[in-house]
C-alpha cells in the first residue's frame, strides 16, 4: 500500500476524570430497573468531568504524550484542537490548551481548531499529515478533550446514560519510516444533519432571547432516524473507501471506530464479517466521549500495545450533520 505522507506517532497519552459514575447509580438516580442501562445502552460505567475543565484535561493529555515522545512544549511547531465541547466560546479551545503551559507563553506556533463533532480527531490527523508534508513542521500536536455533562438532559435516559468524559493527545511528527496516511475520505449527508442537535446557545437561539429549558440546551437524538440512515450510508461509505485499496476492512489490523453506541459498534462487526477481534470496543467502561472517544481509544491500544508497529490501523467514525470520516494509517513511533 502507497503511503500517501509520511508521519510517525512519536508520542501518545490520555488523561481520564477522577470521578467514575457507574449505571447503576444513574439507573437508581432515574428510576430504571437494574441492568437496563448496561442491557439497551452498553454501557456499564463512565468517567466524569466534575471538578476537570475541558482544558485541564487537555493539558494532562498533552503532557503525558509529550512525556512518551520524549520533547516539551517548546518542541512543537503547531497545536491542533480537536473537541465539540469547549471552555469558552472565544477565544478557540488549542490557543486556551497552549495558554495552559506556563513555559509557552514566550511561544508564538500557531494553534488551530478543527470541529467535526464526533470525527473531529480523524479530520486533524488528516490535516496534520498535510501540514508535515509541506516541510515547514517537525512536531504537531492534536488534542481532543470533551466534556459532555452539561449538555445532557436527565429526562433523556438514552443520552443521559450514554455520554462520558475524557481527553487524549498525539505529537504526529516527520520520519523516514514507511509510515503514515494511507486514505482519508470524509462524507456528508445532509438529510440527517438535525437528527443530531443542541438547540439552545448560539444565535439561533440565543441565551439573550431565550430562557434557560433543559430540552433547549441539551443534546437530542433522534436514534431511530439516525440508525436508518448510518445503515444505508456507512455500508457504501466502507465500499467505496476500500475499493481502490488493496486491502479489505477485514485485513486491517485494528479497526478503531467512535464509540457511539452499542447499536453501531454492532453493525460495524457485522460489516466486518462479524469478526470483533480486530475492533476497539470501549463503550462499556468509557461512553461515548464524543471526539475524544476515537483518540482514547487509539492512545490505549499504543499503551497497550494491540496496535504495534508496522500494522495498519483504520480509524473510522460518524458524526452529527451528519458526516461519516475514515483514515487508514500505518503505525510507526519511530
Amino acid at each position: 500500500m502507497k503511503i500517501q505522507r509520511a508521519f510517525s506517532i512519536k508520542g501518545a497519552g490520555k488523561y481520564l476524570p477522577k470521578t467514575v459514575i457507574t449505571s447503576s447509580k444513574i439507573e437508581s438516580e432515574l428510576n430504571l430497573p437494574e441492568g437496563y442501562i448496561f442491557k439497551r445502552i452498553g454501557v456499564k460505567s463512565r468517567h466524569s468531568a466534575k471538578e476537570e475543565s475541558n482544558t485541564f484535561m487537555a493539558k494532562q493529555a498533552l503532557n503525558n504524550a509529550l512525556k512518551d515522545a520524549n520533547i516539551s512544549i517548546k518542541d512543537i511547531d503547531c497545536l491542533i484542537g480537536a473537541s465539540a465541547t469547549f471552555d469558552y466560546i472565544i477565544p478557540n479551545r488549542s490557543s486556551l490548551i497552549k495558554n495552559a503551559f506556563e513555559e509557552a507563553l514566550d511561544l508564538d506556533f500557531p494553534c488551530i481548531d478543527i470541529n467535526t463533532v464526533c470525527t473531529s480527531f480523524i479530520s486533524a490527523l488528516d490535516y496534520a499529515s498535510l501540514l508535515l508534508s509541506s516541510g515547514d513542521y517537525q512536531h504537531i500536536a492534536i488534542v481532543s478533550s470533551e466534556s459532555s455533562s452539561n449538555g445532557l438532559n436527565p429526562n433523556d435516559s438514552e443520552t443521559y446514560s450514554l455520554f462520558g468524559d475524557g481527553a487524549a493527545a498525539v505529537i504526529i511528527s516527520r520520519t523516514n519510516q514507511k509510515s503514515g496516511l494511507i486514505q482519508y475520505k470524509s462524507k456528508t449527508y445532509s438529510e440527517a444533519a438535525k437528527y443530531t442537535i443542541i438547540e439552545g446557545g448560539g444565535n439561533m437561539n440565543h441565551t439573550k432571547n431565550t430562557p434557560y429549558d433543559p430540552a433547549m440546551y441539551s443534546f437530542k437524538m433522534q436514534g431511530k432516524k439516525l440508525l436508518k440512515n448510518v445503515k444505508t450510508t456507512l455500508p457504501k461509505f466502507l465500499s467505496q473507501f476500500f475499493k481502490p485499496l488493496t486491502v479489505s476492512l477485514q485485513d486491517v489490523n485494528l479497526i478503531v471506530p467512535h464509540q457511539a453506541s452499542k447499536l453501531g459498534i454492532r453493525m460495524l462487526i457485522g460489516l466486518n464479517k462479524n469478526n470483533s477481534a480486530n475492533i476497539v470496543d470501549q463503550l462499556e467502561n468509557h461512553g461515548n466521549c464524543i471526539a475524544a472517544s476515537i483518540p482514547i481509544a487509539l492512545v490505549s491500544s499504543i499503551e497497550n500495545k494491540t496496535l504495534k508497529e508496522g500494522d495498519t490501523c483504520f480509524l473510522l467514525g460518524t458524526a452529527a450533520g451528519m458526516t461519516i470520516g475514515g483514515l487508514l494509517f500505518k503505525y510507526s513511533k519511530l
